[in-house]
């Protein structure tokens, strides 16, 4: 089936998506974080009327800027490939996906683009409250245009509020508000909103640590500590919390993608929780594949189950469940599914051929079937899986989910502990005497951001093969195009993207040492 589907251009056009991905997303959630620190420190002068925070806010805004304007560079690149490289995807979807994203440009990203023209030359030409209001629109208006992109990928994660046309053989949305509020969109994004939060607020901790290291700006960076160091503290607290939240909604609407997070292959009552461990190549083999097995692990016993169900007692499937079945777990077969899947293929395939051949009442009465609430729960829903060949090629990459996974989740922590230190040695007096955590403070700021792109892996590898989980394979959903085309704009990507990205920090850095801008008299 397909044989003509070349997959070195699959591969090449994954690779240029995640390349672009990976190098959008350096950028955008330090826009979503520092925007609301602008906003609350400039509250604070606008209440307090001290010079020295509109200093401070100004100096801050500068590096916003810097990075806002490379994050947009990447981000319309990045949507621009659906059409180029993904052209069968983005048909199968509709106006499913492009619709998020219409919304997101002219609400949320016009709103954010107009307001911070007011925020960057503003100053002493508009009122303060004025200005004020402007700063908190640019931040409300970033982290809505972070909403729409991820209720796009939400529903590629978990397809919801749409019917399929068989005339036009795409998805139509038939409930915008089962798109908007699908539980996986809800988790994304205040699990990755909460993230940008935490990187910021180190980004600013870092920095601030260095001029303290430096003995300069002594007051500037202690009052930027303070008020990064509380929101990040917040923040990454709020990051676990949601984070537990996605991990339950994960286990329920990709349950393969969650075993892969544990390398759970056989599922069992009272689960544990793997805390630290690691993985050897070869183990279990499901088909022709070797799935990894452990040298050693560290385990908390039961704490699986609880994180799922609120049950230590509850069973958790395992990757052998979804491929063989359970029927007393009521967890159906690959085999089964993939059966659903063709009857639902052959049904479009009938379709088609009835309307060929004039035969109408055939053709739409095949078409009412797609319509059907029970032929779309029972066959439509794995539609995807006519498209797969070998039950283990529903497996995603256990390695790279596990270790993903599990040095995230170590990264979040670590972030509480770092913001709790670093903000009781401030309210002591004593945080200048402790370079060497001043140090730590500085050296982290790297951190955030390789838990951020972590978090992207992990979502997005973990979903393989799906495009749209269950509906869309990743090799169906490529552009006819020739393998050479994709791998030279790849190239020209990545110099490209790495010429801003080393752009950006040479301008950052320029300014970092730079400094604030001399007090007014």
């Amino acid at each position: 089936m397909f044989e003509n589907i070349d997959l070195s251009l699959v591969n090449w056009s994954r690779g240029q998506f995640a390349l672009t991905a990976v190098y959008h997303w350096l950028f955008v959630p330090l826009t979503l974080g520092l925007s609301f620190i602008l906003a609350m420190m400039e509250t604070i002068y606008v209440r307090t009327g001290d010079p020295e925070w509109k200093r401070l806010t100004k100096f801050w805004m500068k590096l916003f800027g810097i990075n806002f304007a490379i994050g947009v560079a990447t981000g319309i690149i990045l949507e621009f490939e659906f059409g180029t490289n993904w052209s069968a995807y983005s048909w199968f979807v509709g106006d499913i996906f492009g619709t998020p994203l219409a919304i997101e440009g002219i609400m949320a990203f016009f709103l954010e683009s107009t307001f911070i023209a007011v925020m960057f030359f503003g100053w002493n030409k508009v009122s303060k409250r004025f200005h004020l209001v402007s700063t908190w629109l640019v931040a409300i208006g970033a982290n809505l245009s972070a909403l729409w992109i991820l209720v796009a990928n939400a529903w590629m994660q978990n397809p919801a509020g749409m019917v399929f046309n068989p005339e036009t053989a795409r998805n139509e949305m038939n409930s915008f508000w089962e798109v908007l509020f699908n539980p996986v969109a809800a988790d994304k994004f205040l699990h990755t909103i909460t993230s940008g939060f935490v990187l910021a607020s180190m980004f600013v901790v870092g920095i601030s640590s260095w001029f303290l290291l430096k003995k300069r700006e002594v007051l500037m960076a202690k009052r930027s500590i303070l008020v990064a160091g509380v929101f990040g503290l917040l923040a990454s607290v709020m990051l676990a919390l949601t984070g537990d939240m996605s991990a339950k909604t994960i286990a329920k609407y990709q349950p393969v993608k969650f075993s892969s997070f544990e390398a759970l292959y056989n599922g069992r009552e009272n689960a544990p929780l793997v805390a630290a461990g690691i993985l050897r190549k070869e183990g279990e083999k499901v088909g022709e594949r070797h799935l990894p097995s452990f040298v050693f692990r560290i385990e908390i016993p039961g704490f699986l189950s609880v994180l799922t169900t609120g049950d230590k007692n509850a069973y958790v499937p395992g990757i052998n469940d979804y491929i063989y079945g359970n029927p007393e777990r009521g967890i159906m077969s690959f085999s089964e599914k993939k059966e659903r899947g063709e009857t639902a293929r052959k049904a479009l395939l009938d379709y088609k051929t009835a309307v060929d051949n004039g035969e109408k009442e055939k053709a739409l009465d095949l078409a009412e079937q797609f319509t059907s609430e029970g032929f779309r729960e029972n066959y439509f829903r794995y539609f995807g899986y006519a498209y797969i060949d070998k039950p283990e090629d529903i497996i995603p990459n256990v390695q790279v989910s596990f270790y993903t996974f599990h040095l995230m989740v170590m990264l979040g922590f670590l972030f509480i502990l770092q913001f709790a230190v670093v903000l009781w040695l401030l309210f002591a007096g004593s945080l200048e005497r402790y370079r060497w955590w001043l140090w730590v403070m500085l050296l982290s700021i790297p951190l955030p951001y390789l838990a951020s792109e972590l978090g992207w892996v992990l979502a997005e590898m973990g979903r393989q093969p799906w495009i749209i989980q269950d509906l869309m394979p990743v090799h169906i959903g490529v552009t006819s195009l020739k393998a050479g085309n994709v791998q030279v704009t790849f190239w020209l990507f990545a110099l490209l993207f790495t010429a801003l990205l080393a752009a950006e920090v040479s301008i950052m850095v320029k300014q970092v040492r730079k400094g604030p801008e001399k007090r007014e008299d």
